[in-house]
């Protein structure tokens, strides 16, 4: 019983330390002085969001949250491609 109490704690520190990430990477979002450090702080809470709903599967045993994170995670992918094609040659579709 122990165990599961120490497992379920990791878990959700775990969750509350990815939350203030979280937090940090949408200031560098919003403050970043240039636009590809803006497009990393983006990418970066794409991440931690993936990162955030694969914990919550772990910890609450709900197996959709796993389908939510791999959805996010090619959804995060592509955008960041996009993104980076804009940056490189300020057009979206070539």
């Amino acid at each position: 019983m122990a165990e599961l109490f120490s497992f379920t704690l990791l878990l959700t520190s775990a969750l509350i330390l990815i939350s203030i990430l979280t937090l940090f990477c949408g200031y560098r979002a919003f403050i970043g002085p240039t636009v590809p450090d803006r497009v990393i702080g983006i990418d970066a809470i794409g991440t931690n969001i993936t990162a955030i709903a694969i914990l919550l599967a772990i910890l609450t045993s709900f197996d959709h949250f796993v389908l939510v994170g791999l959805v996010l995670a090619i959804i995060g992918f592509i955008s960041t491609i996009a993104a980076a094609n804009y940056i490189s040659e300020s057009e979206v579709i070539q």
